[in-house]
């Protein structure tokens, strides 16, 4: 093994270490922003589809409510024109 090829590898992973830490830390601050953006977005557009959702369950209960309400006032006038007598 030739003598010089240790300080060079010495040398050579001590540079490595603080381009790394230059470059590298950076980059993962940058990758974890961006990560916290997309996760506020995502929660973001979940609270849309959750206001979204109960609007349309208001809607429904609504409209149910509506053809229950109509649907035993109809039964009700039915049975009043069954007891009527015929004219």
């Amino acid at each position: 093994m030739n003598p010089l090829l240790i300080p060079i590898l010495g040398i050579s992973c001590g540079l490595l270490a603080i381009l790394g830490g230059v470059f590298i830390k950076p980059w993962f601050k940058l990758k974890e922003r961006q990560m916290e953006i997309e996760a506020h977005m995502v929660a973001e557009k979940a609270a849309q589809y959750a206001a979204q959702t109960e609007r349309l369950e208001q809607r429904v209960r609504v409209l149910e409510r509506i053809v229950t309400d109509r649907g035993i006032e109809l039964a009700d006038e039915i049975e009043q024109l069954r007891d009527a007598p015929l004219n």
